[in-house]
C-alpha cells in the first residue's frame, strides 16, 4: 500500500492543482463531494486529512468505500476528535488502527482527546497490537486519572501501570479486584515495583554488561552497597558514575564522596540532588566548572541570596519549545516563587505554566531573558500578541513556527517584515490581509521556496500572476487553494479533472 509520500509524489500537475482546490477555503461544498467521489489519491488524502471539512462532507467521508480515504480522516488533527472518533468501529482494521494512532502534528502542537467514552470503547474492544502505538496521547486527563477505579475492567488494567504512584487504598483495591486479569496485572505491576525497590534482587539481576537493562537499573533502582561499590571501583562503563549520580537510593556517604569527583558530569548530577549538604552545597557553588555552578544555582534549598552570590553562567541559545505540562499541576505558590526568583532558569520553568495568573504573565513577558519570553509564549494560552511576535523575530530555535499557531498571533502589521533577510520572517507578509499585491506578487519569486508557496496563497496576488501560477510546476498546488481563485475557475478545473486546456 503506498505510503503518503509516494501518492502525493505519484501526482502530477492537474492533481495537484486539484489537490490545491480541495484545500481552497473558496470551494463550496458541492465541488468537495465531487473531488471526494471522483478525485484521485492525491486530491483525497489532502481533503481527508488536511483541511476542516463542512458537515456534509464528514458524512461522506465517513462513508466513503476507500479505506485510505477514511484513514486519512481517521489522523486529521484539524477536525474534532468526535468527527473522527466516529470511525471507531470501521469494518476495516487499518482505519481503526489510524484512529489510535494519534495525528501527525507539527512540532509543538497539542494533541486533543478523544471522547473518554470513545476510548474506553476502543481498550475494551481493540487488539492490543492496535493499542501499543501512540493512543496514550488522546486520552483525556480525566480519564487516565481515573483508570485506577474505572468500573470497566480492561481500563483498570491500564491503570495499573504507575503503580508507585497510587494510594495505597487505590493500590489493595486492584490487588483484590474482583476481575482475574486486573488482579494479575496488579500483582505484576506491585512485584515489578517491589524488586525494584529490593536492593538485593537489584544486586541479583543487574546485567554484567553495558546494555539498555543495567542502565536503568543503576539510574533508577535501589542499588546495594556492593553494586555502589563495584561501579566506583571497577565499573563496566566510565559514565557509570554519572549514573548512579542520581538515583535517589544513593547513601549519604557516597553523595558527598561524588560531590567531589573528578568528572564534572558526576557532580553536575550530584548538584540537583535534593539530599544534597549543606557542606557540599558550599563547595559546589565554587565548583571550577561552570556547568556544576549553574546546575547547584537551582538548587531548592538555596535562598535567592545564596543563589545571587554563585558565579553562574545561562548558556546562549536553548531550545524554547511548547510543554504538555506535569499531569498534576504545580503548587501555585512554587510558581511564583519561581517567577519572581532572580534566576533566569527558575523563572523559565514558571514561564511553562499554561496557568499562570495575569499579574506573573505580565512580569514574564516583559522578562530581559529571551528563554523566559519565548516560553510564555509558546505556553500559554493568553500570551499577547506583541510577545508572540517578538519571540517570533528574536527565537530562531527548535519550534519557532509553533508561536505562529497561537491564538493571539498577529496579521496586522506583518507586510513591514517583506524585506526582511530572515526568509521566514519575510513569509509573515503572507499572513496580512493587507500586504500590497505588488509585495505578494514579488514574494512569489522569492529566492526561498517556503516564501513563494506562501505567498502563492495570498488573496490579494494580483489576477495575472495568479494565473500565471496556475501553470507552474512548483507552486500549482499553493496557488490553487488561493481563496481569490475564481469560482469559475474552481469549477471548471474539477470538469478538467485539473487540466487547464
Amino acid at each position: 500500500m503506498p505510503t503518503p509520500e509516494g501518492i502525493w509524489e505519484a501526482a502530477d500537475l492537474p492533481a495537484r492543482r486539484l489537490a490545491g482546490v480541495a484545500l481552497n477555503p473558496s470551494s463550496p461544498e458541492d465541488v468537495l463531494l465531487r473531488l471526494l467521489a471522483d478525485g484521485p489519491p492525491a486530491v483525497r488524502m489532502v481533503l481527508s486529512r488536511d483541511r476542516i471539512l463542512p458537515d456534509a462532507v464528514v458524512e461522506a467521508v465517513l462513508r466513503h468505500p476507500d479505506t485510505r480515504t477514511r484513514s486519512f480522516f481517521a489522523r486529521n488533527p484539524h477536525v474534532d476528535p468526535a468527527q473522527r472518533a466516529r470511525l471507531v468501529d470501521d469494518p476495516e482494521w487499518f482505519v481503526r488502527a489510524h484512529l489510535a494512532e494519534a495525528p501527525r502534528l507539527p512540532a509543538g502542537g497539542v494533541y486533543r482527546p478523544l471522547p473518554d467514552e470513545v476510548v474506553v470503547h476502543m481498550i475494551s474492544t481493540y487488539d492490543n497490537d492496535i493499542l501499543q502505538g501512540t493512543v496514550y496521547r488522546q486520552i483525556s486527563t480525566a480519564l487516565e486519572r481515573s483508570m485506577p477505579t474505572h468500573p470497566v475492567a480492561k481500563v483498570r488494567r491500564w491503570g495499573v501501570g504507575r503503580w508507585d504512584q497510587l494510594p495505597a487504598g487505590i493500590q489493595a483495591a486492584l490487588l483484590a479486584d474482583p476481575d482475574k486479569d486486573v488482579r494479575e496485572s496488579a500483582r505484576g505491576s506491585a512485584r515489578r515495583y517491589a524488586q525494584s525497590q529490593d536492593p538485593a534482587w537489584v544486586e541479583r539481576e543487574l546485567p554484567d554488561r553495558s546494555c539498555h537493562a543495567r542502565w536503568d537499573m543503576l539510574m533508577y533502582q535501589a542499588l546495594s552497597r556492593a553494586v555502589v561499590d563495584n561501579v566506583l571501583t571497577a565499573p563496566i562503563a566510565e559514565e557509570e558514575r554519572v549514573a548512579i549520580a542520581g538515583n535517589p537510593s544513593l547513601p549519604t556517604d557516597v553523595v558527598a564522596l561524588l560531590a567531589g569527583d573528578p568528572d564534572p558530569a558526576v557532580r553536575e548530577r550530584i548538584a540537583h540532588r535534593a539530599d544534597l549538604g549543606p557542606a557540599d552545597r558550599r563547595a559546589l557553588a565554587v565548583d571550577p566548572d561552570p556547568r556544576v555552578r549553574l546546575a547547584l544555582s537551582v538548587h531548592p534549598e538555596l535562598s535567592e541570596e545564596e543563589r545571587a552570590a554563585i558565579d553562574y553562567e545561562i548558556p546562549a541559545g536553548g531550545c524554547f519549545q511548547a510543554w504538555r505540562g506535569p499531569t498534576v499541576p504545580r503548587d501555585p505558590q512554587h510558581v511564583r516563587r519561581d517567577a519572581n526568583s532572580g534566576h533566569p532558569l527558575l523563572r523559565r520553568k514558571a514561564a511553562m505554566d499554561r496557568t499562570l495568573p495575569p499579574d506573573l504573565m505580565e512580569r514574564l513577558a516583559a522578562d530581559e531573558d529571551l528563554g523566559v519570553r519565548v516560553l510564555l509564549a509558546q505556553n500559554h494560552p493568553d500570551a499577547p500578541a506583541s510577545l508572540l511576535l517578538r519571540s517570533f523575530l528574536e527565537y530562531t530555535g527548535h519550534e519557532r513556527a509553533h508561536l505562529t499557531t497561537r491564538p493571539n498571533f498577529p496579521t496586522a502589521g506583518l507586510a513591514a517584515f517583506a524585506d526582511h533577510e530572515d526568509p521566514e520572517v519575510r513569509a509573515l507578509a503572507a499572513r496580512d490581509p493587507h500586504t500590497a499585491p505588488a509585495t505578494v506578487e514579488r514574494l512569489t519569486r522569492d529566492p526561498d521556496p517556503a516564501v513563494r508557496g506562501a505567498l502563492a496563497r495570498h488573496p490579494n496576488l494580483p489576477r495575472p500572476r495568479l494565473t500565471e501560477l496556475l501553470d507552474d510546476e512548483e507552486l500549482a498546488h499553493e496557488t490553487a487553494a488561493n481563496p481569490a481563485l475564481d469560482l469559475e475557475v474552481i469549477q471548471r478545473l474539477v470538469a478538467m479533472r485539473g487540466r487547464r486546456a
